[in-house]
């Protein structure tokens, strides 16, 4: 398999985290637990320690008059009484009269009544008062608190009925110095920074603006590949004005019910206009901003109500808001044209892939916090990183960082991003994938058939690197750089493209008369390029300068899948492809027949150590008259 990295797609971006909902089955268990708690509870403050028994009030009399009381505490009604020999128990009396007079009338007298002690309290104040109402008012509490801890429980599975309306916007404060972003952190878009930089002066200064009868765009687009710096850049553009910065995804306006999304739009734009000046940032604006009338979701589509509200909202402003709306897709071409149109987002900030001085710039930023060696040469690891992202840069000097962590080093070495930068294209290297001894051999001549062809044909790369261990999907693959940067690419050089893309395929054939799934990705590939270069480039002398499908090669977005040229044309499209295929098999089995020896030897010397770097493979080459391909030097004015 080759890798050509030029036509490498880039990673997605990575997702935000949420918050787990809470579980209706944990919180019932919970609140049944709290409320036996709260039971036993009220069963041991209730509850009485001992049972005290209780006399009659005649039986008390005469134990008066017999001399065996020794004390009486009078509470109300309630009589407690002490004998002599300490024993405990309980009497009552009549409601109203006193104890001697009750006692006077059981026939206790007066000398007896006397030898016994009487302690009279008044039942009143606040332990009387709650000692009456306990017994009613607690139970009262428990299953209030019962319902309280059960509400609060399962109030993130359903009880935010009442929010859903409500923005669920975040905010970055202006004064939070550990989140701000400036233009310093964000390195390369010098374009794209220059653009912002109106859009900064205007919410630093707008007067100077509005004087002159200027008005700043309402709505700024950044637009560009996965990883290329979009929400940074609006993060930076909000540090650089110190305002507050309002950021969501266009995702988290719309939810199950009809009409939240639309509420929610409303909810965010009042908050951002007490804040004013201020940002709103929606990433993935693509998500609600579509072209309407696709058919999709019914006439009542709670996507195409969320986006109404948000033309309205920005339609709305008056000149003088200072409320900047800003928004990120890498998807222009599906969005509502209402919504691009001069008066809402009429501003568009196109964010390119780094060249090389700009990933240089990039690594140095990521490098800051990392402690890396003497060896460390950045410049060189720009330029074997062509087409890399500002993403794909990062979780390069991270991966780099890692490999040095796993093998218990305290510094980042070069050969640790040498390794990060395979590890980001294809994957991490399968040491447990053992090839057979024939798959081995079949591997070698299908990666030196790649090399041989792109080392010998003009047009195609140089080879950087040659190796039959498997990463990713790859069983073996073969790494070409360009010599330098370049944004057209010719015919010649497709062609010599697809005829590498088809080398391990000739190869194959050639040695052992027969062809294995090994090039699948590969034909693949061609078939791709070799279509585009017909259908979208013109680069067909049949099919003339004509484009027969969009950039994207695929219908837009509400359009009906259907060909837009004739049976006839089609035919003589597929010919084409067929005609460019066969003469990049002619082109490779050329190379391979020409160069048979050093395409043996290359096979050879892969079985026997499994990966070739550019310096040895290169050495391979001189030995058998290849030219090496150089940098052609600009010439001096």
């Amino acid at each position: 398999m080759d890798f050509n990295f030029l036509n490498q797609k880039n990673p997605q971006n990575k997702g935000k985290k949420g918050q787990p909902p809470a579980k209706f089955g944990g919180s019932i268990a919970g609140a049944i637990l709290f409320f036996m708690l709260i039971t036993a509870l009220y069963l041991v403050v209730s509850g009485e320690g001992k049972v005290i028994p209780e006399v009659a009030i005649s039986d008390l009399a005469k134990s008066v008059s017999a001399g065996e009381v020794k004390n009486i505490l009078v509470e109300g009604d309630k009589l407690t009484i002490t004998y002599n020999n300490d024993e405990i128990k309980k009497a009552k009396k009549e409601v109203g009269s006193s104890l001697s007079q009750t006692l006077f009338n059981y026939g206790v007298t007066s000398q007896a009544l006397a030898k016994t002690g009487i302690e009279i309290k008044n039942e009143s104040g606040f332990m009387f008062l709650l000692l009456n109402i306990l017994p009613f008012l607690l139970p009262i509490v428990f299953i209030l608190l019962f319902f309280w801890y059960l509400s609060r429980q399962v109030k993130g599975a359903g009880m935010q009925a009442f929010s859903f309306g409500q923005s669920k916007a975040r905010l970055t404060d202006p004064n939070d110095k550990n989140n701000r972003v400036t233009f310093k952190d964000v390195a390369g878009c010098k374009e794209a920074k220059e653009e912002l930089k109106e859009i900064v002066d205007f919410l630093k200064s707008p007067k100077k603006f509005l004087d002159i009868g200027a008005r700043i765009p309402k709505g700024v687009i950044l637009t560009g590949a996965p990883g290329t710096g979009k929400t940074l850049l609006a993060r930076a553009v909000a540090g650089e004005a110190s305002v507050p910065f309002f950021h969501l995804s266009g995702s988290e306006f719309v939810e199950m019910f009809v009409g939240v999304g639309a509420s929610r739009v409303r909810d965010l734009f009042k908050m951002a206009k007490k804040a004013a000046p201020a940002i709103i940032f929606v990433d993935e604006i693509d998500a609600i901003g579509r072209t309407r009338g696709g058919g999709f979701g019914g006439g009542n589509d709670e996507r195409e109500q969320t986006l109404n509200q948000i033309l309205v909202e920005m339609d709305g402003f008056e000149p003088n808001d200072k409320v900047i709306v800003m928004a990120a897709t890498n998807r222009p071409d599906v969005l509502d044209p209402a919504l691009i149109r001069p008066g809402r987002f009429d501003r568009k900030v196109i964010l390119d892939l780094p060249d090389r001085a700009d990933r240089e710039e990039i690594l140095k930023i990521h490098a800051v916090k990392k402690p890396l060696a003497e060896d460390i040469n950045l410049k060189l690891i720009a330029e074997r990183t062509p087409g890399f992202s500002g993403a794909d840069l990062y979780s390069l000097m991270n991966e780099g960082a890692i490999l040095a962590a796993r093998e218990n080093r305290k510094k980042v070495f070069q050969f640790d991003l040498i390794r990060a930068i395979e590890k980001v294209m294809l994957g991490p290297e399968r040491k447990s994938h053992l090839l057979s001894k024939k798959e081995k051999e079949i591997t070698a001549y299908h990666e030196a058939g790649h090399a041989i062809v792109a080392s010998v044909l003009p047009h195609a790369d140089p080879v950087h690197k040659v190796s039959i261990i498997a990463r990713g999907n790859a069983g073996g693959y073969t790494l070409k750089l360009p010599l330098e940067e370049r944004r057209l690419q010719s015919k010649r050089e497709f062609i010599d493209d697809i005829a590498m893309s088809l080398g391990g395929y000739v190869a194959e054939k050639m040695i052992f008369g027969d062809i294995t799934t090994g090039p699948s990705s590969d034909l693949q590939v061609a078939t791709n390029l070799a279509r585009a270069m017909v259908t979208r480039w013109g680069m067909s002398d049949v099919i003339g300068p004509i484009a027969l499908v969009d950039s994207g090669g695929r219908p837009q977005y509400g359009e009906i899948a259907e060909r837009e040229f004739s049976e006839t044309v089609s035919t003589k499209v597929d010919a084409e492809v067929s005609r460019i295929i066969n003469d990049g098999i002619k082109s490779a089995e050329k190379v391979l027949t020409e160069y048979k020896k050093a395409f043996t030897a290359i096979a050879k010397k892969l079985i026997e150590v499994e990966t070739l770097e550019q310096e040895e493979y290169e050495k391979i080459l001189t030995v058998h008259g290849i030219m090496l391909k150089k940098k052609e030097e600009a010439p001096v004015s």
